[in-house]
C-alpha cells in the first residue's frame, strides 16, 4: 500500500494517467488495490491539483470499467492458454474460480453485481468466472457499469472529502467491506433454502 500511495503522490500532475495504467494492470489479476487507487487519487485531486478533478474521476472509473472488461474477456478467452503456463495460473486461483462458477450458474447477475462489493481479492475472481460461465458480454457490462457506479461513487466521494487525512477511511471501508460480503453470503444462502424447499415441496407433495 505504501509504494503504491508513494507513486500516486509522486506523479500527481499526471495522477489521472497513472490512477488508469495501475486499474488496467489489476484486470490482469496483478495485486493493486482498486479501492486505494481511487480514494488517493481523489485526495490528490481534493488537495493537490482540484483543477483536475473530473480528469481524476473520469480516469478512474473509466480504468475500473476496462479492467473488469480484461478480466472477463481474459475468463472468456484466455483461460485454458494461462493454466497451461505454471507461471501465469499462479495468479489466478483455480480452487476460488470453480467455487464462484457454482454461484454463477444459480445465480449469476446477483453474484456479478453484490460480488463487486467483495473484498479480500475475490473481485476479480467474480469477473474472470463471469467470463468462463460465458455470460453475455453487454449483460456483463449492462451489471457491472451498475454496481461501479455505486462502488466509484462511494470511493472517490470518501477520498475527496477527507482529502489529506484520507487514511482515517480504511478501517471503516474494510468494515463496510465485511458487511457487504456477509449479506451476499446470506442472500445466497437464502435463496438456496427457498430453492431447495421449492424442490422438497414438489417432490414430496406434487399433485
Amino acid at each position: 500500500m505504501a509504494s503504491l500511495t508513494q507513486l500516486l503522490f509522486d506523479f500527481a500532475p499526471y495522477v489521472h494517467f497513472v490512477a488508469f495504467f495501475l486499474l488496467i494492470l489489476a484486470g490482469f489479476n496483478l495485486p493493486i488495490s482498486e479501492d486505494i487507487v481511487f480514494i488517493i487519487s481523489a485526495s490528490i485531486a481534493a488537495t493537490i491539483v482540484p483543477e483536475n478533478t473530473f480528469k481524476i474521476a473520469a480516469a478512474c472509473v473509466l480504468g475500473a470499467y476496462s479492467s473488469d472488461i480484461i478480466a472477463y474477456c481474459l475468463g472468456r478467452y484466455a483461460m485454458k492458454f494461462i493454466l497451461q503456463h505454471k507461471k501465469l495460473a499462479r495468479f489466478y486461483p483455480m480452487e476460488k474460480i470453480n467455487k464462484i462458477e457454482s454461484y454463477y450458474t444459480s445465480h449469476g447477475a446477483k453474484t456479478l453485481f453484490f460480488g463487486r462489493f467483495i473484498p479480500f481479492g475475490v473481485r476479480n475472481v467474480i469477473f474472470l468466472t463471469a467470463g468462463l460461465s460465458a455470460m453475455k458480454f453487454f449483460k456483463f457490462c449492462i451489471v457491472d457499469f451498475m454496481a461501479l457506479s455505486i462502488t466509484s461513487t462511494i470511493l472517490f466521494t470518501s477520498g475527496y472529502l477527507l482529502g489529506a487525512n484520507y487514511e482515517i477511511i480504511f478501517p471503516f471501508l474494510n468494515k463496510f467491506k465485511i458487511g457487504i460480503f456477509i449479506i451476499f453470503v446470506a442472500f445466497l444462502s437464502v435463496l438456496f433454502i427457498i430453492k431447495n424447499k421449492k424442490i422438497f415441496y414438489l417432490k414430496n407433495f406434487k399433485i
